[in-house]
């Protein structure tokens, strides 16, 4: 084992890690904004989630580390999972940061809030399977908080989840839009149509010109509706995507599969690495804040191949992964 780094038990996991403990600077707030609740919510969330990928998975292990960012300002835990039965690398990450201006990455559509302090946090998982036949699944929650003396402080949520197969089944993509469509139902009928589309518009790599999966849900900016309804969409987000996602594991993790599929598997993860490093909004905001730079970066698969200029042979299930999954489409209605 690491120095510094501790076995998680599906079992047992750590006590929450309280702000205080990470440094985070304490900002005023009024009541209404319950930030004591978004975070004890964000880190059971992690719990959660780690307790049963490692259930599914039956092997693996989640290794935690506990990490402040330098000078103060906060830190988180990240969990990592590599190497078990089911999953090459699973990636849990809780963190609550804090600074005095917000990046670049956090005001490019709200140019007001330039310049001023902040409190972020959030969780955010990737998940990388051994098998071909398991989608890669990701999810993010968040919450940010921007202060400036004399002046009210604002507050919003994002997040969502998305889905990244490799081979397209449509029992699959049906039943993982079904579950986002349900998290979305007690707000609205046109909730999940709203943010399935963002989703789509959002997860799109420009310099492909193609998707990065299957899509699933996207939202950001959110608090038009005040803290309290607004956080329950969030909370209803994160809720959803162990039921969204477990199935479809369950149901893949034991396909037989040979070197072609595996092949077809790395080659595709080279585009998730394109798109996170190159749009993720999220990476951007983790390095523009000098956040840890192990942690920001454990979205990316283990293990990836690229090749100029690759073509699938028409026909093949490699091709229609990008003829029939990969558009955008109406999975339900």
């Amino acid at each position: 084992m690491e120095p510094g780094r501790v076995r998680i038990s599906v079992r047992r996991l750590p006590e929450v890690v309280n702000s205080h403990l990470l440094g985070v600077t304490a900002l005023s707030t009024p009541d209404d904004i319950q930030i004591d609740a978004v975070e004890a919510y964000l880190q059971q969330l992690q719990d959660r989630i780690c307790h049963a990928l490692s259930a599914l998975d039956g092997r693996g292990a989640f290794a935690e580390d506990l990490w402040r960012r330098p000078g103060g300002g906060g830190g988180g835990r990240t969990r990592i999972l590599r190497d078990g039965a089911v999953f090459e690398q699973a990636g849990v990450n809780f963190s609550d940061v804090a600074g005095e201006a917000l990046p670049p990455a956090a005001t490019a559509k709200r140019p007001e809030l330039a310049g001023r302090a902040f409190r972020a946090m959030g969780v955010s998982l990737v998940v990388h399977p051994h098998n071909p036949y398991v989608p890669t699944s990701h999810a993010n929650v968040r919450f940010f908080l921007a202060t400036k003396p004399g002046a009210a402080p604002v507050f919003w949520f994002g997040g969502g989840f998305d889905l990244t197969p490799y081979y397209g089944f449509e029992e699959d993509a049906v039943h993982w839009h079904r579950t986002a469509q349900q998290a979305c139902a007690p707000f609205g009928t046109e909730a999940y149509v709203k943010y399935k589309q963002w989703c789509d518009d959002y997860f799109y790599i420009r310099h492909r010109d193609e998707q990065r999966g299957i899509g699933g849900l996207f939202f950001d900016d959110l608090n038009e509706d005040g803290f309290g309804r607004s956080f329950a969409f969030m909370k209803a987000v994160g809720d959803h995507y162990l039921p969204a996602y477990l199935p479809i594991a369950t149901r893949r993790k034991d396909d037989a599969y040979g070197e072609r599929e595996r092949d077809f598997q790395l080659y595709r993860r080279g585009r998730y690495v394109e798109f996170n490093l190159v749009y993720d909004r999220g990476t951007l905001f983790g390095l523009q804040t000098g956040g840890r730079t192990e942690s920001i970066l454990m979205s990316l698969p283990p293990n990836v191949r690229f090749r100029y200029n690759w073509q699938p042979d028409p026909g093949t299930p490699e091709a229609e992964l990008y003829t029939r999954f990969l558009p955008p489409r109406t999975w339900v209605v």
